[in-house]
């Protein structure tokens, strides 16, 4: 499915009026940038089937594919690589390509694991690609994760031996620069070989195998030398979560400690990343640095915003020679405006985000507020990925919305069944028990024994998951004052429902769920999780599926009046020159906030998939929210204890 979710660009770099070699010129390695992973993914395989094409004609027509060599292809798992292989699969189907004459290499393997488990590389690679197309079985290479100990070592040089010809190497990188599993600090000249994973990288894959426990501790991986020997390489990348390891391998100097930078040194290198993956690079990030811009409202707020920060200031307190200094004189010069009224102009932009009113405030002068104040009261509608993303990124304004006696409902997208605890399921049915209502300890505490590893949760055990899920967020929304029976609507999404971490693909039935209810709740307002992360990832899909859902509602009389607002999830906030509303909270808001997180249990002290991250939501949600209100007071604004912030989308 084509990505419908980005953000529109508002001003920014003038690319057709800089050579390129001025808009590149702080990239180390040759950079393309696309709007959306879609469009990157149609590039790569562009390169993909040209290249085998043009290997087939180059090859002995009676030899090409019995004893000529067949084109070699390097490729690497996980979610980075999932729409390009959707893409060759459907392009292999149209009859575009055929990759009879194609040998695969791929990058790593867990250790020990059988290539049955489906958190194998192996089980991966196949199901995502490989079962797909009609490439021979004698010529897929995958590292073996069931060789025994005794003869790993032998058996990893035979296959670095083996990998001298790849044509092309496909990667990805993890979010320190990693390939494969090379960590940081990992020899450039290292070759194929058995490695210790770390704790954190063991933390990163837990969630493939419901846990840490279940985690292995080693994994086979090509070296980084292995790696260089390709002919060429492509390294993709999506999301703003690699965006800052994107920056140190694209800009930054080569170093052990972010193994990718070594590509720097590779002949024949390329980066395809999407915009929200080079939000860091320096075209991206501080373009006035770069060439000239296009100055919008929005855009000037973006760069005095920065400069603020460069310079230490608030924005009233900038001068003539701040701008000057900090390469910001083009703004002077393509705007025609002094410094002082463009400050004048940006204070009072970024004042008239604020507003404790987010449905609009009645019978008020709304020309500069954020929010409409007709109609009043407005049928709000919040979309949560999961049972808990509403209270932990938004949770102070769903309060306020509902005190500010608007029509208010939320819409639990997932069931987020498979991020409970096994022990959290035994505490809720032997609470049971000890209510008197009914004893099934005996017959969960089986259900639990019947797990096998590398297989789903029994779906029994999900659906029971799924419930606690449940009761937890009406009781969320019931601490203040939401009536769940009429105000709570949970979508268990299908796409969702696999049974494991790997999700499935969006399909009309994700879709015309909430078309329904959008039809039926006709909402003013539309409040959803607006992150710029894996573009497969479930908060991603999800904005996908309702932005699918409002083109097929977009004529419908009620959307005049409609609007989009974003919000984002626990981990990163919206960059102030992109805000369009700030919702401030009090000490007591940020409290009833806290309480209504503290009402999903299964997700405190416990978090199942918590990342390098040990906080819990709240402290997360807390500190950023502070952290936002602190940017504003530091701009010169007024100081408030926490600041929720949205972008508008329409």
């Amino acid at each position: 499915m084509n990505n419908k979710y980005q953000l529109p660009r508002d001003g920014g770099l003038i690319e057709e009026a800089a050579p390129r070699d001025i808009i590149h010129r702080c990239e180390k390695i040759r950079t393309q940038v696309f709007d959306s992973e879609y469009r990157g993914v149609q590039y790569v395989a562009d390169i993909i089937c040209r290249m085998i094409r043009s290997h087939e004609q180059s090859a002995p027509v009676d030899d090409m594919f019995d004893e000529g060599r067949p084109f070699v292809l390097g490729l690497t798992t996980g979610r980075t690589p999932l729409g390009l292989y959707r893409e060759l699969v459907r392009r292999y189907r149209a009859g575009a390509i055929s990759f009879a004459g194609v040998a695969v290499y791929s990058l790593d393997e867990f250790y020990p694991i059988a290539r049955s488990e489906q958190q194998s590389r192996n089980y991966r690679i196949h199901e995502d690609f490989l079962n797909h197309i009609d490439i021979l079985p004698e010529n897929i290479h995958i590292p073996d994760g069931t060789v025994s100990l005794d003869r790993v070592s032998e058996y990893c040089a035979a296959f670095d031996q083996d990998v001298r010809n790849i044509d092309l190497m496909i990667i990805g990188m993890g979010e320190q620069g990693q390939i494969g599993f090379n960590e940081p600090g990992s020899y450039v000249r290292s070759h194929t070989r058995l490695v210790e994973l770390t704790h954190n990288s063991r933390k990163v894959q837990s969630s493939l195998f419901f846990g840490l426990e279940n985690t292995p501790k080693m994994a086979i991986t090509m070296g980084l030398d292995t790696v260089m020997r390709a002919d060429r390489i492509i390294l993709m990348a999506w999301g703003e979560q690699k965006a800052d390891a994107v920056q140190r391998v694209v800009e930054g100097e080569i170093t052990d400690m972010v193994p990718a930078s070594h590509l720097q040194q590779h002949p024949d290198i390329e980066v395809v990343i999407d915009e929200n993956a080079a939000r860091l690079l320096t075209r991206e990030q501080t373009p006035w640095l770069v060439g000239p811009c296009r100055w919008t409202p929005k855009f000037i707020r973006k760069a005095v915003v920065w400069l603020c920060g460069v310079v230490d200031k608030p924005i009233l307190k900038l001068t003539y020679l701040d701008y000057i200094e900090n390469s910001l004189g083009e703004l002077l010069e393509r705007t025609g405006q002094t410094y002082d009224r463009i400050n004048i102009d940006v204070f009072n932009d970024l004042q008239h985000t604020i507003t404790g009113w987010p449905g609009g405030k009645p019978d008020a002068d709304d020309s500069t507020r954020p929010a409409p104040s007709q109609p009043y009261p407005k049928r709000v509608l919040i979309f949560s990925p999961h049972p808990d993303d509403d209270v932990i990124s938004m949770g102070g304004t769903f309060i306020r919305l509902v005190e500010q006696g608007h029509d208010v409902h939320v819409a639990y997208e997932t069931s987020g069944n498979v991020a409970v605890h096994d022990d959290v399921v035994v505490q809720n049915v032997d609470t049971a028990r000890e209510m008197g209502m009914g004893d099934h300890n005996a017959e969960m505490l089986a259900l639990i024994a019947s797990k096998r590893r590398g297989e789903p949760e029994p779906r029994r055990l999900l659906d029971i998951k799924g419930a606690i899920r449940r009761a937890e967020a009406r009781a969320a929304v019931r601490s203040f004052g939401l009536n769940p029976d009429t105000n709570a609507h949970f979508l268990n999404m299908p796409f969702y429902e696999t049974g494991g971490i790997k999700k499935g693909q969006l399909t009309d039935a994700d879709i015309s769920l909430i078309v329904d209810l959008l039809r039926r709740i006709r909402p003013n307002q539309i409040y959803a999780a607006g992150d710029l992360a894996d573009p497969h990832g479930t908060h991603r899909t999800c904005m996908e599926a309702l932005l699918e859902a409002i083109d097929i509602v977009r004529d419908d009389d009620w959307m005049t009046d409609c609007h989009l607002w974003l919000y984002r999830g626990a981990w990163m906030e919206w960059d102030l020159g992109m805000v369009d509303m700030a919702v401030p909270l009090s000490p007591d808001e940020m409290l009833k906030k806290r309480h209504a997180i503290y009402r999903h249990l299964s997700q405190k002290d416990i978090v199942p998939f918590p990342g390098s991250d040990t906080r819990e939501f709240w402290q997360r949600a807390e500190e950023r929210t502070q952290n936002t209100a602190r940017q504003y007071d530091k701009l010169g604004m007024a100081e408030y204890q926490a600041i929720e912030v949205f972008v508008r989308m329409f």
